[in-house]
């Protein structure tokens, strides 16, 4: 790993640190080519800092270390990226992140779903809302739908009709994420168990 440390004139690059499992980005340093030596010999992130003059372990007062699991250096070679597993808070300030975000896992669009789910859920009084009719409904009828678009899915999996099994492979998904919040779990729950049996 060739970093170019001389395009700075005080020999620094500056360092991101990402969640390997979440890929939040957590904080941004800067590495000289001392830190980085430190932070592959310690598998903890190690930066220069700028104010103390210095090196310094991230967690070395609070404990709250980054682990490394990975390094990886940008094409022009100036600036690294570092893939880290927390051991709590990053910031200073006691967040996750240096940008007082929530160090959770997101899953794209199916996070938003999730949440419109949710809120249609805690506000029932939609009389239009086809979801929260469901949960007015109980689990009994969540449950039957998931069977129904299981059912639909496995089908529409033997025909040809590609965007007739995507479509009911969706109504699949829809329907499994109600279930899920209407027992008391999110996708995150399931994911957790997937990485339990790996």
């Amino acid at each position: 790993m060739k970093i170019d440390f001389n395009k700075d004139r005080d020999g620094l690059v500056p360092a991101i640190v990402q969640d390997s499992e979440t890929k939040n980005v957590l904080m941004l340093g800067y590495m000289n080519d001392d830190a980085l030596a430190k932070t592959k010999e310690l598998q903890k992130v190690t930066f220069f800092s700028r104010s103390k003059k210095r090196l310094w372990t991230k967690g070395e007062e609070s404990g709250n270390f980054l682990n490394v699991v990975d390094i990886k250096v940008d094409c022009d070679k100036d600036t690294l990226l570092i893939l880290a597993r927390p051991d709590g808070p990053t910031c200073h300030k006691g967040t996750d992140t240096c940008w007082g975000e929530e160090n959770t896992q997101q899953f794209g669009f199916l996070s938003e779903l999730e949440k419109i789910i949710t809120d249609r859920r805690d506000n029932p009084e939609n009389e239009k809302s086809y979801v929260a009719s469901l949960f007015r409904s109980g689990i009994n009828k969540i449950a039957q739908k998931v069977g129904e678009e299981a059912v639909e899915t496995v089908i529409e999996a033997k025909d040809d009709n590609e965007e007739l099994f995507l479509n009911e492979s969706a109504d699949l998904l829809f329907h499994y994420l109600i279930l899920l919040k209407a027992k008391g779990y999110e996708l995150q729950d399931v994911v957790d168990v997937l990485k339990g049996r790996h």
